[in-house]
Parts: structure tokens; sequence; C-alpha cells
């Protein structure tokens, strides 16, 4: 399974980056309260954030990758102090320890020793939350909310985001304490984007063609990127640019295809296969596609720009680019139906055999494995009733068909734990006798 690691590591920059000094010397500043980096998927939000981070060196960057599992207190503010503690080892003990009890206690009091432990750090600290979209309990939010209004001299939050968030964000700016970047901030300029082309993709355009290219795609970089992966080996350019036009949607669809149809057959029937997946590595891929070539593939899309993001410093871990994953998995889910939930339930079975069984109870759930991805529920009870994770068990729960959490005593009875934390004491009864009834 990836490494905790993995989310507390600031992404790794590809070798060569067009250079942003306009747009990173609005956050050089003496630490705002809060750096927000919001703006649609593909305007390369993580990468300006990573870029901000390398540039200020003296700067003890503390890195958070959000996922749809830390949208829950519990979990969020462990994996706060888990990225604080790669920076300061001793943070936040006494947060721990409160996230431990039975009852969560009041925002005020889990949130400020953390407050009082980074006041103690010396120099400047940067707390980075990236893909913050991902989060929508207002707990989760209230937490984040205390920790601005309380954050020491030196400490800075930056949050990358697709959407803003509900935080004190009038207040801030009032205050002069908020940095904002946003989608035009972001985009490519028309030297930024003859940078990129030219000088990063290696493409040889006249100023002319970057010019209409940069214009038709509004600077966005995913554009960008996908534009110079379709150039490459066009016979006619001028043709191509001439018609390189209409909506975001319609382009992307245009230039994945385009992407693949210059891929071998074997390429490409490896990035529809490991579509499905959040995050690759060569034996998972391996396991998905029965291949034994999982790793070097990965290497080698990386190093072509195929759209794969490393995840840690060792080239172990990638992700697709969002917009890019989401393309494959609708070729796939158009060209294969059937095959979708076949590589879901071999990424389920990947997953329970190395331990997480997060990422197992998904990929089973959306293959329609049920019965496995009951098995893994029941598997993972002890872990999550000890850990206090009500919200994750209530979410794999509610992810199975009833009948299959009715038909098992032990999920039953956990049903009945939900809401009774929940305080509906009618469901307790109801799911209680499901379990005396249960075979």
């Amino acid at each position: 399974m990836p490494a905790p690691g993995t989310k507390l590591r600031v992404p790794a920059p590809r070798r060569r980056l067009v250079a942003r000094p306009r747009v990173l010397e609005g956050v050089r500043r003496d630490a705002p309260r809060l750096v927000l980096v919001s703006a649609p998927a593909g305007f390369g939000k993580t990468t300006v954030l990573a870029q901000w981070l390398a540039s200020t060196p003296a700067t003890r960057a503390a890195w958070l990758s959000l996922d749809p599992a830390d949208d829950d207190p519990r979990r969020f503010l462990t994996q706060v102090v888990a990225a604080l503690r790669t920076v300061a080892a001793d943070v936040g003990a006494t947060t721990l320890a409160q996230l431990d009890g039975d009852r969560l206690p009041p925002v005020e009091t889990l949130v400020a020793p953390l407050v009082d432990d980074v006041d103690r750090l010396p120099g400047t600290t940067v707390l980075a939350l990236d893909d913050y979209h991902v989060v929508d309990d207002p707990a989760v939010h209230a937490c984040v909310s205390y920790l601005l209004d309380h954050l020491p001299a030196g400490v800075t939050l930056a949050v990358a985001t697709r959407a803003d968030p509900p935080l004190p964000l009038p207040r801030l700016r009032v205050r002069d304490e908020l940095v904002e970047l946003r989608a035009a901030d972001l985009r490519f300029t028309p030297a930024e984007a003859s940078e990129f082309l030219t000088g990063v993709m290696g493409l040889d355009l006249t100023d002319a063609h970057v010019a209409a290219l940069g214009a038709r795609t509004e600077g966005w970089a995913a554009g960008l990127q996908l534009a110079a992966l379709t150039l490459r080996g066009q016979d006619d350019v001028e043709g191509f640019v001439a018609d390189f036009t209409g909506s975001h949607r319609f382009v992307l669809d245009y230039l994945v295809e385009e992407v693949l149809r210059r891929r071998t057959a074997e390429v490409r029937d490896f990035l529809l296969a490991t579509s499905v997946l959040g995050q690759l590595t060569g034996p998972l891929c391996d396991a998905l596609t029965g291949r034994g070539d999982g790793a070097g593939m990965l290497a080698t899309l990386e190093r072509e720009n195929v759209f794969v993001v490393p995840l840690d410093g060792r080239r172990t871990w990638y992700r697709y680019h969002h917009l890019f994953g989401e393309a494959l998995r609708a070729r796939l889910t158009a060209a294969a139906p059937e095959r979708v939930a076949t590589l879901h339930r071999a990424a389920a079975r990947w997953y329970a055999g190395h331990g997480d069984l997060a990422d197992a109870v998904g990929h089973a759930v959306t293959g329609a494995d049920t019965a496995f991805a009951a098995d893994l529920v029941e598997l993972g009870l002890p872990g999550l009733r000890r850990r206090r994770e009500d919200r994750t068990l209530r979410a794999w729960l509610r992810a199975l068909p009833e009948d299959e959490v009715r038909g098992r005593a032990l999920l039953a009875a956990a049903a009945a734990w939900t809401r009774l934390s929940v305080g509906d004491l009618d469901g307790v009864d109801t799911w209680l006798d499901a379990a005396e009834a249960a075979p």
C-alpha cells in the first residue's frame, strides 16, 4: 500500500519547470497568515505551491496531500500532526491523545495545544494543505478556522483547492493577512507558454503557433500540455493549430484521443487498465494488467511527460493527472464497460493483500464484489472501533447492500452501533434485531 509518507512529501518537480517569478513574487512577503491557491483543475495549483516552497529554503514545509478519507476531524487532525512532525518530531502529542477518547472534545480543546506547539518552533513554518476541496465536514473546517485565527507569527497556512473553502477569508482580506492566487494569476502568459512549449516540451513552433495555442487554451496549463503531446510528430502543425478550438471538454476529449492514438497498443491498454486507480505503483499495475512491466512503464510515461505525477522522491508511487485520468476512465467505460468491474476487483484484492483495507473496500464496492467488500469491512471493524472512526464505518456500511449487512451478525451489530453514535435509538433496535436474526 502507499507509504503514509507519500501524503506528507512536497511533490517532486519534473526535471524542468517553467520559472514563474511573477506568480511567486506575490507570495514572498513576510509570513502571510493564509496563502490560498484557488482555481479549477489543471491550472497547476500544486506545482505553484511546490515551487514557492522550493524557492524559500529557509522555511520549514509541512505538507499534507488530502484525499476524501481525510474528511473526518479525527483523521484530518491525525494527518495534520503527522505532517507537522516532519519538521518537528514532538509536535501534537496532546492533540493526538485527545483524539483517542470516546467523544471528540471541542475544537478549541483539540487545536489550542497544537497552536502552542507550533508557536514554540523557531524561524518560519508553512503548513500546506493540498486538494482541500475534498473536505466537506464542518468540523474539519472549524478546526482549520480556529487554527487560522490563532496561528502564531512565523507560521503560514497554505491551501490549494478547486473551490473557495468556508474559512474566514473576508476577515483575513480586511486585515491584509491573505495572499490569493486564482486562475487569472495561474494562467500562462505568452512568454511562459513559449517557454513551456518550446523549452520544456522541445517543440519547434513559430511565435504565431505559440500565441495561437496560448490564446486558445487561455493559458490553461493542462490544455497546453495536452496540445504539446499531440503536436509531437504532427506533420501538419499549421492545420492542427488552426483547428485547435472549442470548449475545454471537447478539446480534452480530442487530444486524449490523439495522445492514445500515438501510443502503441500495449501502452494504450496499460493506460486504460490502470485508469481505475487513484495511485499507481508497479506491482499494483501488474496485478491489473497481468504483465510484469508496471514499474518500467510508469517510468517511461513520466519520462515522456504522459500525465503521470510522481508522489515520492523514489519514483515508486505515481498518479495520473486528474483530467487525463478522468478522460481515460470515460474511454474505458465506453469501450469495455464489462472490464471495469474486473479491474476494480483485481485492485481490491491487491490492496487487501497489502493491508490497505480502505482502498480495498472502495475498489470492491465499485467492482460490485459485495461479498468480498463485506468480508473486508468485518476484518476492519476492530481497528475502526479502536480508532473511533465512526464516520468511516458508517460510510462503508452505507456502501454495502442492506441485505448483505442484515445477513451478517457482525455487520448488523456494527450498524446498530453507528445508529447509537448519532442518537438514533429506533435504528439501534432495528439493527440489533437484524443481528440476532442473522445466521
